[in-house]
């Protein structure tokens, strides 16, 4: 009995309609990833095959494809399976993106995977990364687009990585991210198990579980297959146990009046034992193909002519065991494939995948098959050549845990087989080192180290031992490997390597553990001889590295116009390695950006972003950090704007230290704005506070906007967290120093001059002794910075007059706009209290008008709250009013006095308790010689303060 058609989806409305959900808020702009799992059989390809259908209606883009049971010998299988799927319309929206993307195209059947430059590893996969996630938003901006991943209990280590790296970076696209896999598959150690967990903690991540059926259900299902007599459907409904595919062959059994086989495995091969001779025995051989297999694939391996293979493929179709996909055939159900393979004799088995691997070599197909097949077979020599050229094809795909793999199958097998050097193309030694590279790029760095050191026992050649030692130096760096002796290997590779392009690298590496060392000295005179014999030696990737090591050192000594020539030079040429040139550029638009030159870092970092772009590596290391770098030069120069269109791609929803570093930065103009969003920001970057740079930026900022609110108190513990996880010659010290100081003023204890003067002198060290660490001296900013920590200082004691701030408001001058205005807020208060009033509304008008600008509104709000005490602004309040004796916090509690807002509400505009609100009333009924609510928002009416709710909210 044949069941080709689908039936209605029966007994799973409630989980469609979760999925359902995330299509609708895919639709609405609010990207989703659906992860659903169950049993085999049990009817996950039905529920997907059913929102695909939802998706189409809908008008959604629908990319689809299925891992396979090889694993991780075919890596980004599914992905290359739904691109596949969608070029069968290349005018089409996905089509058309595949098509812009030759690093998408490359996955395609005849791709050349050599074809776009020699990029491989983690650079490589970082690039395909950032194209697939860029063609999805491409396609997303003209229609929605549903991605589905089958049977994710198979994938790959990549595309586990994949789904991962989409899952975090997917934001606000029209995007839904659908993958399904075995939930009966994953035992204690299955590499899905982590990554499953670490997902469905994500709110992005909506986790679907398929149930068995129950009785009801399972019955209504099976009368829609088939009108059956009742007491043959309730027999079969109870032996199967809620599984609807385990349900439709005991349906299909007891129709051919078959035995029915206690387990579903037995059951399988009962209907497969009843096929005739010849199509039993081609779907035998379709079985050691995999899941499905091309036609012509399948009549050469049977050696049938088309008239006899076609006859027996139409008997197998009808019966459902097979179906005829785009390109071949595919067994109805994965366990069906399975248990046909699993009872083939162990002979048969061997045979079979020695002739697919005979005909694989032939048709000149994926290396990574072949090597499955030849192992399989027990062709020691085939599965070593054919592994090598997997692993070689997985590197260049940007899949590098897979080419590790390939790799380190082939050295296992390398001392049984005689010409292994030949098979390979390449000595052991360069096999070794090639997979050791390929465990680095893939972040297995105590393992390629592992690897390496094993490789340096048995090496007795000079020139390997150097690049040996090379390598494993650079991979401890990286790696932050602080064991011992990593001066020592770096140090062996130099002393040991020809002149050659390797002992340029060498240097360079050796330079890199010295100033890791603070032997600031010879990194430098060993940098420079890099240089000299990167040159020497036409290095061209070497040359631009030591150029760019060398232009840091000069800006740590404070010769920034050296630095300058120095990245002039490396990126007026390209070294032929993606990375170093990224790192050029981000390290030229840096070293501008903390000299104050913000236009021509602007540009710089504008050609860095557009370089990573072109390349699809808007989302590797480097390509991120320019991102940042240029959001936060438009941050500096006043263009809010386009800082916050840059920052809509630094994901609120963080799970790794780098994506929290790169959130952490869209804090400035959240917290400058008084935007909402900010809050949600903070409370997922507090996991990562125990990273340096998270909790220096993000604290830093949440310490600004509790001083903004008016919660001086909690400013000063997020500043004395960074304090203390901050080493006190980093320059980043002298904001947050500055910053505790703005708390200290606005806190005016008494007690608080001694911790007040314990800032500034950490402040004032850092910016006279970077020396003593890895920096020395500091830009226009960390001056103005200081500047600023200084007159704050002034106002702790009470004693900041317009010269401090007039100091402090000129060293910001140099563009950064936001920063000047605020110590021009500052000139005019100070100025105020010195009674020159025309000079402070001077002052005070120019801040307003960036304020306004800017729309920063907790700025905003701060200069309207002087602007009404000095009588600057429409309505203002006489400075001898009723008013006078008023706090500026008291002010904004009594203006929403004055709208009649309860003292709840005016707690959670103004983020302060109700029990504090309550305790301004009283001090404000108190001061006003008032007795109630109603009388002090009568007098603050007189004054003019009816309108000023809204401008006393300052977030």
């Amino acid at each position: 009995m044949a069941r080709t058609g689908r039936t209605a989806l029966i007994g799973r409305s409630g989980e469609l309609d979760q999925l359902t959900g995330v299509l609708d808020a895919a639709t609405d702009g609010l990207a989703g990833v659906a992860l659903v799992g169950g049993d085999a059989g049990i009817g996950k390809t039905r529920l997907i095959a059913e929102l695909c259908d939802r998706a189409q209606q809908r008008g959604f883009v629908s990319l689809v494809g299925q891992c396979a049971e090889l694993g991780d010998a075919l890596p980004y299988l599914p992905l290359a399976d739904a691109l596949r799927g969608a070029m069968a319309e290349p005018d089409g929206p996905a089509g058309r993106a595949i098509a812009a993307r030759p690093v998408l195209e490359r996955l395609l059947p005849g791709g050349d995977p050599g074809s776009a430059d020699v990029t491989t590893g983690a650079l490589a996969q970082q690039r395909l990364f950032g194209s697939v996630l860029d063609m999805l938003a491409e396609v997303a901006s003209e229609r929605p687009v549903l991605f589905v991943v089958e049977d994710l209990h198979w994938a790959d280590r990549s595309t586990r990585d994949l789904l991962v790296f989409l899952t975090r970076m997917l934001q606000r696209e029209r995007v839904c991210l659908v993958g399904t896999y075995r939930s009966d598959d994953l035992h204690r150690r299955h590499p899905l198990r982590p990554v499953l967990v670490q997902l469905q903690r994500l709110p992005l991540v909506t986790s679907v579980e398929l149930r068995p059926l129950g009785n009801d259900a399972m019955a209504e299902y099976l009368v829609a297959l088939d009108e059956t007599d009742i007491r043959v459907i309730g027999g079969v409904v109870e032996r199967a146990a809620g599984n609807p595919f385990f349900a439709e062959e005991l349906l299909a059994a007891s129709a051919d009046h078959t035995r029915l086989p206690g387990t579903l495995a037995d059951l399988l091969l009962a209907r497969v034992e009843s096929l005739p001779d010849t199509a039993g025995q081609v779907l035998r051989v379709a079985a050691v193909a995999g899941r499905g297999v091309d036609h012509d694939l399948l009549r050469d391996a049977t050696g049938l002519d088309d008239l006899p293979l076609e006859e027996a493929l139409r008997e197998i179709v009808s019966r459902g065991l097979l179906t005829a996909s785009r390109d071949g055939y595919a067994f109805r159900h994965a366990l069906l494939q399975e248990a046909v393979y699993d009872d083939l004799l162990p002979g048969e088995r061997t045979r079979l995948h020695a002739a697919f691997a005979e005909l694989l070599t032939r048709r000149g197909d994926s290396p990574a098959e072949l090597a499955h097949h030849h192992l399989a077979s027990h062709d020691l020599p085939g599965a070593l050549r054919s592994s090598v050229e997997a692993g070689r094809l997985a590197a260049e795909l940007g899949a590098p845990a897979e080419a590790h793999q390939h790799f380190e199958r082939a050295l296992e097998v390398w001392d049984k087989v005689t010409d292994a050097e030949a098979l390979a193309g390449e000595p052991r030694a360069r096999l070794a080192l090639d997979s050791a590279a390929a465990a680095a790029a893939s972040g297995e760095y105590r393992r390629a180290i592992s690897q390496l050191q094993r490789l340096r026992r048995l090496a007795d050649d000079p020139v390997l031992i150097a690049e040996t030692d090379e390598r494993m130096a650079y991979y401890r760096i990286d790696s932050d490997d602080e064991m011992p002796g990593l001066a020592e290997t770096a140090r062996e590779a130099v002393d040991l390597a020809p002149e050659s392009p390797l002992l340029a690298r060498a240097l360079a590496t050796y330079a890199r553990v010295l100033w890791k060392a603070y032997r600031i000295d010879e990194a430098i005179a060993t940098a420079t001889r890099a240089l000299a014999v990167a040159r020497a030696t036409s290095a061209r990737d070497a040359e631009v590295s030591a150029l760019v090591t060398l232009a840091v050192f000069e800006e740590t000594k404070g010769t920034a116009e050296r630095a300058a020539e120095l990245l002039a030079d490396a990126t007026r040429q390209t070294s032929g390695d993606l990375s170093i040139d990224l790192r050029a550029r981000f390290t030229e638009a840096r070293v501008q950006y903390e000299q104050g030159h913000l236009d021509v870092a602007a540009e710089s970092a504008a050609r860095g972003v557009r370089l990573a772009r072109e390349n699809g590596l808007i989302w590797s290391n480097y390509g991120t950090d320019l991102r940042f770098l240029q959001y936060l030069v438009h941050f500096a120069d006043g263009d809010w704007d386009a800082a916050e269109r840059l920052a809509a791609d630094f994901g609120i929803r963080v799970g790794t230290k780098a994506e929290a570093v790169l959130s952490s930065f869209a804090l400035f103009v959240e917290v400058a704005r008084g935007r909402p969003a900010a809050a949600e920001r903070l409370k997922w970057l507090t996991g990562f506070w125990s990273d340096e740079l998270v909790s220096y930026m993000s604290r830093c900022l949440a310490a600004e906007q509790a001083l903004w609110r008016g919660d001086p108190e909690t400013a000063l513990e997020h500043v004395n967290a960074v304090l203390a996880i901050t080493e006190p010659f980093d320059p980043g010290l002298i904001r947050v120093a500055a910053t505790g100081l703005w708390a200290l003023a606005d806190r005016r204890e008494g007690d608080d001059h001694a911790l007040a003067d314990d800032l500034l002198e950490r402040a004032r060290w850092a910016a006279a002794n970077g020396a003593s660490g890895p920096r020395s001296g500091i830009g226009p900013e960390g001056l103005a910075w200081l500047a600023r920590a200084e007159a704050e200082w002034q106002r702790v004691r009470g004693a900041a007059g317009p010269a401090v701030w007039r100091t402090a408001t000129e060293a910001f001058g140099f563009g950064f706009v936001y920063e000047e205005a605020r110590s021009r807020w500052r000139l005019a208060e100070a100025l105020l209290e010195a009674g020159d009033r025309d000079a402070a509304h001077a002052e005070w008008t120019a801040a307003s008008e960036v304020a306004d600008r800017l729309r920063a509104e907790p700025f905003r709000a701060a200069l309207a709250q002087l602007g009404r005490r000095a009588r600057f602004s429409e309505g203002g309040a006489d400075s001898g009013g009723p008013l006078a004796t008023l706090t500026g916090r008291e002010r904004e509690v009594l203006a929403h006095v004055a709208a009649g807002l309860p003292n709840r509400e005016i707690g959670e505009r103004l983020f302060i308790s109700q029990k504090t609100v309550s305790v301004h009333v009283s001090n404000i009924l108190a001061k006003l010689g008032v007795a109630s609510r109603t009388q002090a928002a009568a007098v603050a009416h007189r004054a003019g303060m009816a309108n000023d709710a809204g401008a006393g909210n300052t977030v």
